[in-house]
């Protein structure tokens, strides 16, 4: 078969087709390619003339830039996973704002908590000779002011005698009185001359006179105002005494061993009036603990021989035993009226106690330790109360003597500094860093400290810082770790991967 001759513009069309038809095959081989080259050429030129600063844009953060972040450097911040921030205790509560403040600058000086000389301890003594009937205390309880403590049975000869003579008084004086009411009303009618009548009234005074030493010599025997008006009023003698714990005076804290519980009665109100004793409160916030009990019933026991000891633990002096070089320092800290703060060695979390006061400086230094002694006035708290049956309470006081501490004595006042906890500076050599927030992440500050203790670091308000920034108040060396561990080769967490 005889082909026809193509005319050379048909030939010419299909050239061109099958060149595009080829070009078309080749472009799914290098296009891509291509397209890549072009896209890190223009990645490069950003780059350079932007100084390798990131440009906003709708795109990737992380686009055409080694993976850095807006506003920091990367050397020297820092991104912490939600349990990396739990693990070093930074919870958002510790993440606070820089606030201008006063720092107050102390020293430490060691301490240990004592009982208050003559007041802490009080010795329950047999008022006068006799057999103990009754023991209504345990050691260790707890006891409240003017409970009945020991039942003595009084055996002690010039008890007996002093009762005797008064109630001997107080018969003549009655006898007196009823003579002297009936010779007033013979006299009215003219038959008994005013003269006797008058030499009555002077022997009814002389038996007043004689009622009344009696009545302070019952009390001096250890008779309470109660007990001398009970044998007034049954004209009886007193055969058993009640030894009560004392009262204490709800406003000077006095120590009270007899009390009276009402007034005297009406066979006593002809007596002198110094002879009736002012009625004082017990405080209901003391409570005696029975240290020690060296009676037993049944025990013939001398007066003046120590019954029980108790103890009151409501108030305690804490005992500072500064260096003697100390001595100016705590003097003008007394003279400021500034308050003190102690530290418990051990327990309780070591929790403070703010706003103590120093009562007084001790006169002389110990000879041997060259300690300068100075007391603080400690309130004691109650942490437990349990109850062994329906009577006996026992309680566990915070306070203890003898327990150790740290007493915080002011001798600077700085104002206007910038003042974090210790745990908020990391030091590194001769820098010292602290952590800023920024964003999620944590940006390291250099700053420079003026003062440095066990809890505060005072940094320079020199520009480095500035109130309001939030910065790590916990954490700091912790996070100085992690950031030296990235600069020296961490695996960056977009390596391998583009965006």
């Amino acid at each position: 078969m005889k082909l026809t001759k193509l005319p050379p513009a048909v030939i010419g069309w299909g050239i061109a087709a099958l060149v595009v038809a080829g070009a078309l095959w080749q472009n799914q081989l290098w296009l891509p390619s291509a397209r890549q080259w072009l896209a890190g050429q223009l990645s490069e030129e950003l780059q350079k003339t932007s100084g390798g600063e990131e440009k906003e844009s709708g795109g990737d953060a992380h686009a055409g830039h080694d993976h850095g972040h807006a506003g920091h450097d990367e050397g020297t911040s820092l991104e912490l996973s939600a349990q990396a921030r739990n693990n070093i205790g930074l919870t958002n509560d510790m993440i606070r704002e820089i606030e201008l403040q006063q720092f107050t600058r102390t020293i430490n000086v060691p301490a240990i908590v004592v009982e208050r000389p003559g007041r802490t301890r009080l010795k329950i003594v047999a008022p006068m000779t006799g057999v103990v009937t009754a023991v209504n205390l345990i050691k260790g309880e707890s006891i409240e002011p003017r409970r009945l403590l020991f039942r003595i049975r009084l055996t002690h000869e010039d008890l007996v005698q002093a009762q005797t003579a008064f109630l001997k008084t107080l018969g003549e004086l009655d006898v007196e009185l009823r003579e002297i009411t009936r010779l007033k009303g013979i006299t009215n009618q003219g038959v008994v001359a005013g003269k006797v009548l008058l030499e009555r009234e002077y022997s009814k005074q002389k038996l007043e006179a004689e009622l009344s030493a009696h009545h302070e010599a019952l009390l001096l025997h250890g008779l309470s105002e109660s007990q001398v008006n009970n044998i007034v009023e049954t004209r009886k003698l007193l055969g058993e005494l009640d030894v009560l714990a004392p009262g204490v005076h709800s406003e000077t804290g006095e120590v009270h061993m007899h009390k009276s519980e009402g007034a005297p009665s009406d066979a006593l109100r002809h007596v002198s009036a110094s002879a009736e004793l002012p009625t004082t409160q017990a405080s209901d916030r003391h409570e005696y603990v029975v240290q020690e009990l060296n009676a037993t019933k049944g025990e013939y026991v001398q007066a003046g021989q120590t019954l029980a000891v108790l103890a009151d633990f409501a108030e305690l002096y804490i005992e500072g035993r500064a260096f003697e070089h100390d001595a100016d320092q705590i003097a003008a800290a007394i003279q400021a009226d500034w308050n003190v703060q102690a530290v418990p060695e051990t327990g309780n979390g070591r929790k403070a106690i703010d706003n103590l006061k120093i009562l007084f400086l001790n006169n002389e230094v110990e000879s041997e330790s060259r300690a300068l002694h100075f007391y603080v006035g400690l309130r004691n708290e109650v942490l437990n109360e349990s109850t062994a049956d329906s009577r006996r309470r026992f309680v566990t006081w915070r306070f203890r003597p003898g327990q150790r501490m740290q007493l915080r004595v002011p001798v600077e006042q700085w104002p206007d500094r910038i003042v974090l906890p210790v745990d908020a500076v990391a030091q590194e050599g001769a820098e010292f860093f602290v952590f800023q927030q920024n964003g999620d992440h944590f940006d390291r500050k250099p700053v420079h400290v003026e003062f440095q203790d066990q809890i505060s670091v005072v940094v320079a308000n020199d520009g480095s810082l500035f109130p309001g920034d939030s910065v790590a108040m916990t954490g700091a060396h912790q996070m100085q770790v992690a950031l030296k561990n990235k600069a020296g080769g961490g695996v960056d967490p977009h390596a391998g991967h583009n965006h």
